[in-house]
């Protein structure tokens, strides 16, 4: 039995995916900090991204002798954060204050994921076999 096919493994797994991409996102605003008209960006929602995986994505293919286009790992959109704290004079809107406060969201929430899905797999294996 795959976990990922149980819908509470499928969606852990899919939220560790998108926090991981929204901290790849935080880490370029970090590095981009300095640069001249830099703007900060931001990943869309989770639920967005739940709502978009559900819709087919890709390349469709009509004969089954066709090759599939590659299969995206959810739709994470990446945009321009609109929610940004400041402008410099250089017109950078990377606030680092605004960034390490999202960064740590973004651990807490990482860890909160990663333990449910430990959780749910101690449960299905104490499920399976009765031995804790």
């Amino acid at each position: 039995m795959k976990l990922d096919s149980l819908s509470f493994f499928k969606i852990a797994s899919q939220r560790m995916q998108w926090l991981s991409t929204r901290q790849q996102v935080i880490s370029e605003n970090i590095a981009n900090a300095d640069t001249p008209g830099f703007r900060a960006r931001e990943v869309s929602g989770f639920s967005e991204m739940l709502d978009d995986s559900a819709r087919p994505s890709g390349v469709v293919t009509t004969n089954a002798r066709h090759l599939g286009g590659a299969a995206q790992a959810g739709n994470v959109r990446v945009r321009v954060d609109d929610g940004a704290w400041d402008q410099s004079m250089d017109g950078n809107t990377v606030v680092l204050e605004q960034q390490s406060i999202k960064a740590a969201e973004v651990s807490e929430n990482y860890r909160m994921a990663a333990q449910l899905y430990r959780k749910g797999h101690e449960l299905l294996t104490l499920a399976v076999t009765g031995i804790r």
